[in-house]
């Protein structure tokens, strides 16, 4: 076993929409920087096919910038994506070519000169007196130990922290239930004509029957038709009675997919798998199985059963299962459903957000939902431990509570939250300081000089 000492100002370990973001974030202010990827590519969910959500609030105001609009910005010079555009389902939703924005990460990466590992998994932790003091990351038969001033843990599962000892949670309070992994795929060969045309014809199978609370008029075939950015979120009646038949391959009450800026293609965001710890190797081992075994079986289902699909392939399957839900790790604050409901935006926020609570049933096919009307902000506080000295969180596996957590977990403010941290850890760096002392005011000034927007006051309004 060949082993080897590395040494860097921050170490981030996870590439996901937080991890790069933090590492950019970290770059830009003169740390150097090492980011772990257990993949061969950066952005994890970024090049699943799911496309950003909720850059506009309910009231069409654009409230999410900084290095999120950078990305959508690159892709709109590669015509990789639809930009921003309103839904009355998601707020808004801006589709991304999944292959391009890998390469756009890789770009981001060298152009700040930030050292890559990839095709490594965290294998080891040293603390020391209750400092984090290095890692040691695995690949190939060579073990790394990395030592840092500051770790982020950008692994969505919340591994660093919790090999680290940092308090964390996990899953609903009071059950433990957490929200079902989900494997994409793309379907191309789709007739948007004359899906459509159906869903005109059947408006019984768009989800207003369901009773979603946030949901507004005009989700229906002509906005489907007219928007090539589009989430699609039904056909609830024809799954009701394919099971009631015996013919429904899924463990859900709907459909999901996204048009992807490639023609005729979408991306399928309707696989889940129950009963699913993706902290647990075990659980997570099955899941994979589980969820490629249903993709024939739905695919199939689609052919036969809704029109426009009955000439569909699939053209490709995501590399890995995608993760809702695992542990949160605690930090010195704590996001809680109240402060998101209720918009409250505290002094030290890094990032403005407003999607709605959407908790997927961990164990049956319904979906919680629950609106926000009004944006809602995220303090620093929410990404640094409270028990580990030197270790900082970007991505999922922040400090929030399970409700809240139905809202934080989306891509859009992953990466706006994950600039801040990177930035909050270079200053600790720079400043010879504890994350937890770093001047907040600071660390929001720095992110809206790259565009981030803090405040309502601050919010575009729509074109």
């Amino acid at each position: 076993m060949n082993s080897q000492k590395r040494k860097a100002d921050v170490v981030v370990i996870g590439a996901g929409p937080g991890g790069i973001s933090a590492a950019v974030g970290a770059a830009r202010e003169g740390a150097k920087v090492i980011l772990v990827e257990r993949m061969g590519f950066l952005g994890g969910q970024l090049s699943s096919g799911l496309p950003f959500l909720a850059f506009m609030d309910m009231h069409k105001r654009r409230i999410v910038g900084g290095l999120a609009e950078t990305m959508v910005n690159r892709l709109k010079e590669k015509e990789g994506t639809n930009g921003h555009t309103y839904c009355p389902f998601h707020l808004s939703v801006t589709n991304m070519n999944q292959f391009y924005t890998r390469i756009i990460c890789f770009e981001m990466a060298q152009e700040y000169g930030i050292d890559l590992l990839l095709h490594c998994e965290l294998s080891n932790v040293r603390v020391e007196n209750g400092r984090l003091r290095s890692v040691t990351v695995s690949g190939k038969g060579t073990n790394i130990e990395l030592e840092a001033k500051v770790f982020i843990d950008a692994t969505g599962d919340g591994d660093l922290g919790y090999m680290a000892g940092a308090e964390y949670e996990k899953g609903q309070e009071g059950t433990g239930v957490l929200q079902p992994p989900t494997l994409m795929f793309n379907l191309s060969g789709v007739n948007f004509d004359e899906f459509t045309a159906y869903l005109k014809e059947h408006p019984e199978e768009l989800p207003y029957e369901l009773g979603l609370p946030h949901i507004r008029p005009g989700y229906d075939g002509e906005y489907f038709k007219n928007n090539p950015g589009h989430v699609f979120f039904g056909l609830n009646g024809l799954i009701a009675r394919l099971r009631k038949e015996g013919k429904c391959p899924i463990d859900r009450d709907t459909v999901i997919y996204i048009r992807q800026p490639i023609p005729n293609t979408v991306a399928v965001n309707t696989i889940r798998v129950l009963d699913v710890d993706a902290s647990d190797i075990d659980d997570l081992t099955r899941a994979e199985i589980e969820a490629h075994l249903q993709i024939i079986p739905l695919v199939n289902m689609l052919k036969e059963h809704v029109p426009g699909f009955q000439d569909s392939f699939i053209s490709s399957v995501n590399p890995a299962i995608g993760v809702r839900e695992s542990r949160r790790i605690m930090g010195i604050k704590k996001l809680t459903a109240k402060d998101a409901m209720e918009g409250h935006i505290p002094d030290d926020s890094v990032a403005l957000f407003s999607y709605f609570i959407d908790i997927h049933h961990g164990k049956g096919e319904g979906t919680y939902t629950e609106s926000i009307m009004e944006p809602y902000g995220i303090p620093y506080g929410c990404t640094v431990s409270k028990d580990i000295e030197g270790l900082m969180m970007a991505g999922r596996c922040i400090s929030v509570d399970a409700v809240a957590f139905g809202s934080s977990r989306i891509m859009t403010v992953l990466m706006a939250v994950g600039e801040a941290t990177g930035v909050g850890a270079a200053l600790a760096v720079k400043q010879n300081i504890s994350p937890k002392d770093v001047d907040t005011d600071q660390v929001r000034e720095i992110i809206k000089g790259y565009g981030a927007i803090l405040s309502v006051e601050d919010a575009k309004e729509p074109e």
